[in-house]
């Protein structure tokens, strides 16, 4: 499995683009819709699926663009936040500090993750963990075959997500984190959301958050 990361401009939001041989994989597709794009055409292959570790706006920003030009491939959202991907209030679009931006309303998504169970969309096999805290559906995708996990924005290199926006819950985030994330093994890579990339054992050792 090969992995393409790009930040995007709002909020250096990280969108993650998997291929295998035959198929891609999207998760998060964030605000630079051209470069979005280009990538997407230059692998030239379709889209199994498009997952969202949460719906908070800057990780939802181009995905109707994605479905309307690259054939409406499905899209993969916790049942917590289902309505969130129409309601701006709840992606946080909609909110006063944000009246720079149009509010976003999307279409439904498709389907709601089965937590713990395993999935292989085009020959992506992985597993959806709950992380919740940053937002209340917000899970992370564990890939046993390729050690690693993509955490959204529970879990960063040396921090974690807030927890001061809507259903956001510290204490939530971080038994989250403890019990689904720090029980894989050690060498995992870690794809977050937002920042560097990291390990499973480094955050252990280091993350400030859980010493």
């Amino acid at each position: 499995m090969n992995i393409r990361k790009l930040v995007n401009a709002v909020a250096h939001e990280n969108t993650y683009i998997l291929e295998n041989d035959q198929y891609l994989l999207v998760i998060d597709p964030g605000s630079d819709w051209d470069n979005i794009k280009e990538q997407l055409r230059d692998l030239n292959k379709p889209i199994a699926a498009i997952l969202l570790t949460h719906t908070h706006y800057d990780h939802i920003l181009s995905l109707d663009l994605v479905r309307e030009n690259f054939d409406q491939p499905p899209v993969y959202v916790a049942e917590e936040e289902k309505d969130w991907l129409f309601t701006p209030e709840y992606n946080l679009s909609g909110l006063a500090r944000h009246d720079d931006m149009e509010n976003l309303i999307l279409q439904p998504a498709e389907e709601t993750f089965a937590l713990y169970s395993p999935y292989d969309l085009g020959g992506f096999r992985f597993e959806v963990r709950p992380t919740p805290g940053h937002s209340a559906g917000g899970v992370s995708f564990v890939f046993p075959e390729e050690d690693c996990v993509f955490t959204g924005d529970a879990l960063f290199k040396g921090s974690i997500g807030r927890t001061d926006l809507y259903t956001g819950d510290l204490k939530q985030l971080k038994a989250g984190i403890e019990n689904h994330l720090f029980t894989l093994q050690g060498h995992y890579t870690v794809y977050p959301g937002h920042g560097q990339t990291t390990t499973i054992s480094h955050e252990k050792t280091f993350n400030p958050w859980f010493h």
